[in-house]
């Protein structure tokens, strides 16, 4: 994964499901990553911190909003030119699987048009840089059953157990 050009800045957000590292730069959030992942690129881990950055900012309130039930889509600049071309067609394909719903990543790779890349697929869906922004928790086997998740098995059933229930109705 390349480096992104612009000048770095980061966050850590403590999110129900353990810290999320936040980074971004003047134009897009490129990177929101569980701080415990072993795979976050050096340059993620290096970018100052800035908290009080508008879109670092922004991007806790969405975030806020979608733990609360508030918020089904986030609506953030995003950037991922870092990834491959073929990364960054998996990675803008998640973004359209609809809040609670999901995909198999066979089905995922027949919307991309390539019906015998569900393992390039895979790969790239697992080095998704931005964690829930772009919900690769919503892809499953092929039965439905989950696989594999960069955040681990307990968060990804946590992020649809969360998509499933409606929220509470109180004053």
């Amino acid at each position: 994964m390349k480096t992104p050009s612009a000048p770095l800045f980061s966050t850590v957000y403590p999110s129900p499901i353990g810290e999320l590292l936040l980074v971004g730069h003047q134009q897009a959030l490129c990177g929101c990553w569980f701080a415990d992942q072993l795979d976050i690129p050096g340059w993620a881990e290096a970018a100052p911190c800035n908290r009080d950055h508008p879109l670092l900012q922004r991007t806790i309130a969405q975030l806020d909003d979608y733990f609360a039930h508030r918020r089904r889509d986030f609506d953030l600049p995003l950037g991922y030119s870092h990834g491959t071309n073929f990364q960054q067609s998996v990675w803008q394909a998640l973004s359209r699987i609809p809040y609670g719903h999901t995909v198999s990543y066979g089905e995922l790779a027949l919307v991309l048009g390539r019906p015998r890349a569900v393992r390039a697929l895979g790969v790239a869906v697992g080095r998704n840089p931005l964690a829930i922004i772009l919900p690769c928790h919503r892809v499953v086997g092929a039965d439905g059953s989950l696989t594999g998740y960069t955040g681990g098995l307990t968060r990804k059933s946590f992020l649809l157990r969360l998509e499933q229930t409606q929220p509470s109705l109180l004053p």
